[in-house]
This record gives structure tokens, C-alpha cells and sequence, in this order.
């Protein structure tokens, strides 16, 4: 059982935050699929603390979603602060964490996500006057370091748990990797055996085998699944079942997978409403229809369809076709 502060979550597998991706209706699925706890994609305390619109409905939580973690991101104390505060009061999140592993430029301009990496008294400074200041237990995700020089992975989680901080997602890999390269799951292992806090393992978990090896190798508490997870909730219900059972289930049909893709539409256009629903969907469909015989010309299709009714029409023509195929 993974256990976060007071907050019990029923088994070890994890959804990482993705930007642009990790919104309730992606969210929604990926609980319905297994995850134990899922993470909201991050938000921007200085759009919290001046109550921007659209910042502040990237901080609804379906309860069906609960135990869930919501990411917040900040270079200076007292917005992070203010936001951390706004987020403990009014927000239904059971968990704030803060972002320590964003590699994108205009973050790390801004002092914020993997800038962090590179202080660990910062971290220690950040990270005790958000956990000071609100109920929710907090968390860290960080990557292992900045670049290969400085890999401060152990002091920073060590800093996290001084702080006060109740659990440490650790990514294998350095803020000059981005997502390039393997990750170092050696170093994963060293964060765990240095803190007493949970510690989840994060990065090249892309099947259910990867799951279970960084589990028996690391040590760690969780795994966080992020972009194995892309059109592939699956993913998800297979590393939870085989953790549980050592049972590998099978991968699912085209005909499932557009059925959750589409699923995944109609609530994503619940949330955005169609127009932004109809582009956003152009990724994820991609992402779903990966590996599939036929798919690639679904997806330019998709790329050039402006409303719903086409969308889903060029997804229940392409099964219609793969049924009849099969038939």
C-alpha cells in the first residue's frame, strides 16, 4: 500500500502530470482504468493568486478522480505560497505537489520546475513554507539533476523530506536529457535507500515487466507511468493487474481503443466544448491509434476535421472497416 501523508492510495501505480494532457477527462479515464493515484498537469501560481479563468478551472477535480495530486509550479516563496494556500482551501485535491522537474525553458527562466534542481536549499527553503502554510501533504517531482554535472538527486530528496515534504517522485533523467537517452534508474534506487519518505520511480516505464523491474531493483514505494499512459490507458489496468496477479492481460482491440478514444472526446468537449475539444483530440487520437493497421491515414483525417460529428464519424467508419476485415 502506498500511503501519502494520511492519504492511502490502493496500489502502487501512478499517473504522472503532463502538460496539455492531464486535464479530468484524461484524468477520469485513467482512474477507470486502475491508477491508484493520478496527477493533474501543472498550474501556474501566479495565475492562481490573480484568479486568472482559465487557470483556475485547470483546478477542478471530479471526485471520481480522488486521491488525486494537484501540481503547482513557481519561482518566487510567496506566490507559491499564496497558491499552495488557494489550492489547500478551495480546491477538493488531496495532495499539492510542486514542480521541480519541468525542463521547459520559459519555466526554468521564471526560476521555476527544473531550475530548482540545482539548490538544494532552495528547496529546502520553498518546499518548508508551502508545507508550513497548508493542511494537504505536499509533494516533490523532480528529475535527477540539471545536467550530468550536477546531479543533486539525493540532496534534494533528502532537502524534500526535511522540509517536510510527504513523498518524492524521482525522473531518471537530467533536465539536459528532456525526455532523450534512457533513464537512470541507479539513481532512484540511491534516492530511496537516502529518505524515509515514499519515493515513486518514474521514467521508461512503458510496459507492465518495466513496472515490476524498477520496482524490485529500485526499491521504490510507486511507479509513475506518464507518457506509456499516451492513448493507452491500458497500460494503466495491465500494470495493476499484473502487480497484483503476475497475470499479463491482453492488449486491447482496435475497436476498444476507439471506443475509449471516443469516450475520452465526448468528455473532453464536456469540458472544453467541441471546438477546442475537436483540436486538443487530434494528439490523442494519434496517440490511440498508434500500431494500428490503417491508422496512420485515420490520423491525417482527424488532423484535418473541425467539428465532432466528423471526428466521430471517421472513427466509427475506421472500425466499421476493421470489422469487416476481421469478419
Amino acid at each position: 500500500m502506498l500511503k501519502i501523508g494520511p492519504i492511502e492510495i490502493k496500489n502502487q501505480v501512478v499517473l504522472a502530470p503532463m502538460a496539455g494532457v492531464c486535464n479530468p477527462a484524461f484524468r477520469l479515464i485513467a482512474k477507470e482504468f486502475g491508477a491508484g493515484l493520478v496527477c493533474a498537469e501543472m498550474v501556474a501560481d501566479q495565475g492562481i493568486i490573480h484568479h486568472n479563468e482559465k487557470t483556475l478551472q485547470m483546478l477542478y477535480v471530479d471526485e471520481r478522480e480522488k486521491p488525486l495530486s494537484l501540481q503547482i509550479f513557481g519561482g518566487s516563496k510567496e506566490t507559491l505560497v499564496a497558491a499552495a494556500q488557494y489550492v489547500d482551501k478551495y480546491t477538493n485535491a488531496d495532495i499539492i505537489d510542486i514542480n521541480m522537474g519541468c525542463p521547459v525553458p520559459k519555466i526554468t527562466k521564471c526560476d521555476a520546475g527544473a531550475r530548482w534542481l540545482l539548490e538544494p536549499e532552495k528547496i529546502y527553503e520553498m518546499v518548508s513554507a508551502v508545507a508550513d502554510a497548508v493542511e494537504k501533504p505536499v509533494t516533490v517531482k523532480m528529475r535527477m539533476g540539471w545536467d550530468s554535472d550536477h546531479i543533486f538527486a539525493v540532496e534534494n530528496a533528502q532537502a524534500v523530506e526535511q522540509a517536510g515534504g510527504q513523498a518524492v517522485a524521482v525522473h531518471g533523467r537530467t533536465r539536459v536529457q528532456m525526455y532523450e537517452g534512457e533513464a537512470n534508474w541507479d539513481i532512484i534506487r540511491k534516492v530511496k535507500e537516502s529518505v524515509n519518505i515514499p519515493v515513486i520511480g518514474n521514467g521508461d516505464v512503458k510496459t507492465p515487466y518495466d513496472a515490476k523491474r524498477m520496482l524490485d531493483t529500485t526499491g521504490v514505494d510507486g511507479v509513475m507511468i506518464g507518457r506509456g499512459a499516451l492513448g493507452n490507458p491500458w497500460m494503466l489496468y495491465r500494470t495493476v493487474q499484473y502487480l497484483e496477479t503476475g497475470v499479463i492481460y491482453d492488449d486491447p482491440s482496435p475497436k476498444e481503443k476507439v471506443d475509449v478514444c471516443l469516450l475520452h472526446f465526448e468528455r473532453l468537449a464536456k469540458l472544453k466544448g467541441e471546438y477546442i475539444a475537436v483540436r486538443e483530440m487530434r494528439k490523442h487520437a494519434a496517440w490511440y491509434l498508434k500500431g494500428l493497421r490503417g491508422g496512420n491515414d485515420v490520423r491525417k483525417e482527424i488532423n484535418l476535421c473541425e467539428t465532432g460529428d466528423q471526428l466521430r464519424e471517421i472513427l466509427q467508419d475506421f472500425i466499421l472497416q476493421v470489422e469487416s476485415v476481421h469478419a
